[in-house]
């Protein structure tokens, strides 16, 4: 399944995707059952496990239980689908011009020894279609065009548009070098000129994002608006995203909520994911939690279903305030010569590195780029030398199977087995997977349920995730939401999208715990942020390593209106920093003040304390101290930030936004030092400050002539306390004139004890320099 284009869109329509999963479901119905992502055949059981699975009665309940679960949405797509193909009936074509103008096409007809069911352009140089309205064409010469002079013109500029797009096409999906994928958008880019409506959805986002082609957004705008007139979903969807940004076109989140609804209507994923955020955070709509999971599910159903045994790439989620503070620490990416240095022990025989290697280009991911090939290599080699993990995971390769490693449940058994035998749990896993799916084996429920509580034992993910599937299921176990619900949250606690998925839709249809729209809404966020759009996180991080902010900024934005939090961020880092140009100066403050505050409301600490410093100085909305003194407190105690900490301390020191409290102004400094060793000499020095200031404000209240007419010497010294005065400062006065004796006759004495220089070295102006 490949949802997205180059440009991070998907290549198949919803409406085709979502009626082939209908279509699944009907079959499910009665052979099947479809619940939490996980698909399940009956048809395989034998006598022995049908005894211990549950009556005829209770499938049927599960069976109604599914179907109560599926998305409403799609199952009013199925019906209005179902209704079209009734009332869809073929048109009767009629004959323009030639021997039988107006008559009616008969279809089969024959035609130099042939029979043709459609209209041919066979016999004609011309290439026009034209069709026979009696059978024999040879007996009766009875003839006419199918299409006007004018539309056989257009359609055979169609045609050379959609040829010249292949080429194009085939060039960007067999090349990776950067010079032969420009070369292929030059083809798309003539193919858009012929006005063809797939190369002109290609070539506008790359104007778009600068991919290939040299960002002009005005131009992307100009071909969007072509694209939305011809009901393109993708244009409809980009055309929202440039009204919301507000790139190229005033911005206006009317017009953006209306492209994005007819984008989603269409069937363009990355439009519901935009409406699902919008509804869960009350962007330019009521705040709509059932709204909210409506979009999001419906994006997640697909997601999941892409999901395969490997359990495909990583997402990358680097912060660019972050990595410029500390580079390459922040992010998790491998240095080129680390990745070199690791090379060089696996190709000496070391079995972790080969082992670490073949994972890395397995998935993708901390700069390593996805290569099956090289991950097969590095596998065998670890595999030859008696590595389990290296065996399970070729395992996973056969089983999945790609262009490099074809697929062979044989092959993977083998691997699962010997992996097994060692006690490794993806071995373990892999081999409960071929007895519950009878890969290469007969399907044993009992067998299968044995190798997946030994992994799920040694904290494999796929071993609890399919373990909490069985459970779910009642598959070879007596049905337990219970165990169920606990096995998919340690498989969350690992990562694993599928469980993800499953607790999502547990929450969303109250299935073993109490129904929570807001829980399966954050749920089903985090499994549609782990589409394959994610991808352009790490486009628009290298975008922004090359220098290029201009693109960069864009890509994080239309992220950014997607929900994810990390591109909110770092696209308000980006605008913070002045770095983009295509943004006017007097705009870079307000948006990047929205963007933080989107991000803050995920929970980000950064965000809310540069929200606190904006209302503070004043960037992008007027000074306002209360309000920065709000958003330091909400860092303060729900993230406990000691920079906000600190920032509290010094407003209640200066009375900024509050009353002035040098004591309390204490409490935050010391509390910030608590919370961070690196808060502790800043903090250090607010207090010294403190302390001087709190001191002069003791003085000032004060008053010194008072207190000394109250003193009275000659009760609290002695009569003659003035002779003592005296005397401690003669014998201070002598104490300095002696140690200032003592100073000068040390010098001669030092200098009288220097080295002398060797003869043989040159003085210093001759000597060579070193």
């Amino acid at each position: 399944l490949s949802f997205l284009d180059e440009e991070g869109n998907q290549d198949e329509s919803l409406e085709s995707k979502t009626l082939s999963a209908e279509d699944q479901v009907k079959d499910h119905s009665t052979g099947t059952r479809v619940v939490a992502g996980q698909i399940f055949l009956e048809s395989g059981k034998s006598d022995s496990q049908s005894e211990n699975e549950e009556n005829f009665h209770s499938q049927e309940e599960e069976k109604e239980n599914s179907l109560e679960e599926l998305n409403s949405l799609e199952m009013s797509n199925l019906l209005n689908k179902d209704l079209e193909e009734t009332e869809i009936q073929s048109p009767v074509l009629t004959a323009i011009g030639g021997t039988a103008d107006g008559e009616p096409c008969h279809f089969p007809f024959l035609f130099m020894e042939k029979e043709y069911a459609e209209c041919t352009a066979d016999g004609r140089e011309d290439g026009r279609l034209w069709c026979a309205t009696t059978y024999d064409y040879k007996k009766d010469q009875k003839w006419g065009f199918c299409e006007s002079e004018e539309q056989s013109n257009k359609r055979r500029q169609m045609q050379e548009a959609e040829d010249v797009y292949q080429i194009g096409m085939k060039i960007l999906n067999e090349s990776s070098k950067k010079a032969q994928k420009k070369v292929a958008y030059q083809y798309l880019l003539k193919a858009a000129d012929m006005n063809h409506t797939k190369a002109m959805e290609k070539v506008s986002y790359a104007l778009l994002f600068g991919d290939y082609l040299k960002q002009n957004i005005q131009a992307s705008k100009e071909l969007f608006e072509k694209l939305t007139e011809e009901g393109s979903p993708k244009g409809q969807m980009a055309l929202g995203f440039l009204y919301a940004s507000g790139l190229g076109v005033n911005s206006s989140q009317a017009k953006a909520l209306v492209y994005y609804t007819f984008g989603a209507l269409g069937g363009n994923l990355i439009a519901h994911m935009i409406l699902g955020y919008r509804y869960w955070a009350g962007i330019g709509v009521l705040q709509s939690c059932e709204s909210a999971l409506t979009h999001y599910r419906l994006v997640a159903n697909h997601v999941a279903s892409d999901i395969s045994l490997t359990g495909g790439t990583v997402v990358q989620r680097i912060r660019l305030a972050d990595e410029v503070e500390n580079p390459g620490m922040a992010s998790g990416m491998l240095e080129e010569d680390l990745i070199q240095y690791y090379q060089f022990l696996a190709e000496k025989g070391d079995v972790q590195a080969q082992v670490g290697l073949g994972q890395l280009h397995l998935h993708g991911g901390r700069g390593v780029e996805q290569n099956h090939q090289r991950a097969f290599e590095y596998f065998n080699q670890a595999a030859n030398a008696g590595n389990s993990h290296a065996m399970a995971f070729l395992g996973k390769m056969y089983s999945e199977g790609s262009d490099v490693v074809p697929q062979s449940n044989e092959t993977a058994l083998q691997y699962f087995k010997k992996a097994a035998d060692m006690g490794n749990p993806v071995g373990q896993s892999g081999l409960g997977m071929a007895y519950l799916y009878g890969r290469g084996v007969p399907v044993n429920y009992e067998l299968a349920l044995k190798y997946f509580q030994k992994a799920a034992e040694q904290g494999w993910v796929d071993g609890q995730l399919q373990l909490g599937s069985m459970y779910y299921n009642g598959i070879g176990v007596k049905k337990d939401y219970k165990q169920a619900l606990k096995y998919f949250n340690l498989a969350s606690q690992g990562g694993h999208i599928l469980a993800f998925y499953n607790l999502a839709q547990m929450h969303a249809t109250g299935t073993g715990v109490m129904r929570s729209c807001h829980t399966a809404v954050e749920l089903f966020k985090n499994v549609c942020e782990r589409g394959r759009w994610s991808e352009r996180l790490m486009t628009a991080y290298n975008s922004y390593k090359d220098g290029d902010s201009n693109s960069a900024v864009v890509q994080y934005l239309l992220l950014a209106e997607q929900g994810y939090e990390v591109a909110q961020s770092n696209a308000a880092f980006i605008l913070d920093q002045k770095e983009a140009s295509i943004v006017g100066e007097n705009e870079t403050y307000p948006r990047a003040l929205l963007h933080w505050n989107r991000a803050a409301s995920q929970g980000y600490t950064v965000a809310r304390i540069k929200l606190g410093d904006y209302h503070f100085y004043g960037f992008g909305t007027d000074v306002d101290y209360e309000t920065a003194f709000i958003h330091y407190r909400l860092a303060s105690e729900q993230q406990h930030s000691a920079q906000a900490m600190f920032n509290l301390g010094y407003m209640h020191e200066k009375g900024l936004g509050i009353k002035q409290d040098i004591h309390l102004a204490k409490r935050f400094y010391d509390m910030a030092a608590e919370a961070s060793p690196d808060a502790q000499v800043p903090v250090f020095l607010a207090l010294c400050k403190l302390g001087v200031i709190y001191s002069l404000q003791y003085i000032r209240e004060i008053n010194i002539r008072e207190v000394f007419s109250h003193i009275d010497m000659d009760q609290l010294l002695g009569p003659e306390w003035d002779l003592y005065l005296m005397t401690i400062i003669a014998l201070l006065l002598g104490t300095i004139i002696a140690y200032r004796q003592r100073q000068h006759q040390a010098i001669p004495r030092a200098a009288g004890l220097r080295p002398a220089v060797p003869q043989q070295e040159p003085p210093p102006e001759h000597q060579p320099p070193q």
